[in-house]
């Protein structure tokens, strides 16, 4: 009964289910070792954060520019402070509020973000406590560019002015008339009265929505090989079916249509006799 297995046609359907079978898991298994490597960064690059703020302090130019190995890292810097601005929706330790940013501007040019301090509640400039005045120094954990719409940093716009929904580059030099750093700084300890602002991990390192991608990702490739199977299965029992209605002659003939039959009660007409004499009018009309 199983000899079609050995026709041209189910030899390309089982050869194609041999090679995508391990195709799929193969893939999903890279995709879960993504996942995983993810994973450990991200608890590498949290315990680095505790175990960096213990660091030697190291100025900003030997940090730059910020990627996995120096995010975290303790850096200080000296100048005077500029703008501040308020960084809104931001939750700390579970509730809502807002980070105190100040730009400070190193030897009177270019500047660098610094997180001064979280304030609960919606941000109001009334209750950000002043920047000091005159020179200062400030030491901190060094932090890369947020970028909007991702690690839960807002991507709204059309803030108040005063305001801005991500921390970088690119958001802050449309609010300054000076170059800012490619970077930002948190405090550690949080200035005037205010929670100081904890040490993220390092951009891709944390379980953001790449990591989570590649965990979705997983269990579609798994998904898509027992599809496969199931549809072999279901490709095999339609076979197997058709072959014993063969067998026992439950298949209608080569050539017949099953849903149109005679019609029984239905006569068809007697056909005339080709040596009968038609009938005069005379004889009609006896009749």
């Amino acid at each position: 009964m199983y000899r079609f297995l050995l026709t041209p046609r189910w030899w390309g359907i089982n050869v194609f289910v041999l090679l995508a079978i391990p195709f799929c898991v193969f893939m999903g298994s890279w995709q879960l070792s993504r996942f995983e490597d993810r994973m450990a960064d991200h608890d590498r690059a949290t315990s680095r954060v505790a175990t960096d703020e213990r660091d030697v302090a190291r100025p900003l130019a030997d940090l730059l520019p910020v990627d996995k190995e120096t995010s975290g890292k303790q850096v200080i810097a000296s100048g005077r402070y500029g703008k501040q601005l308020l960084v809104p929706d931001r939750e700390l330790d579970g509730k809502p509020g807002y980070y105190v940013l100040t730009l400070l501007r190193i030897d009177g040019g270019k500047a660098l973000p610094v997180v001064r301090g979280w304030l609960p509640g919606t941000a109001d400039a009334a209750k950000a406590p002043a920047a000091p005045s005159g020179e200062v120094t400030v030491r901190g954990a060094l932090q890369a560019s947020e970028q909007p719409g991702e690690n839960g940093v807002s991507a709204q716009g059309g803030l108040p002015a005063g305001q801005t929904s991500a921390i970088s580059a690119a958001s802050l030099v449309n609010l300054v008339s000076y170059d800012v750093y490619d970077a930002w700084v948190t405090l550690n300890t949080g200035d005037s009265g205010m929670k100081a602002v904890p040490a993220a991990a390092a951009p891709d390192t944390g379980l953001n929505l790449k990591a989570f991608q590649n965990l979705g990702y997983t269990g579609e490739w798994f998904v898509f090989a027992g599809f496969v199977v199931f549809m072999w299965f279901r490709l095999l029992r339609r076979e197997v079916e058709f072959i014993r209605d063969a067998e026992l002659g439950l298949l209608p003939e080569p050539g017949t249509n099953p849903e149109t039959k005679p019609d029984a009660e239905t006569k068809p007409e007697a056909e005339p006799d080709p040596g009968a004499k038609p009938e005069t009018g005379e004889q009609r009309a006896s009749v």
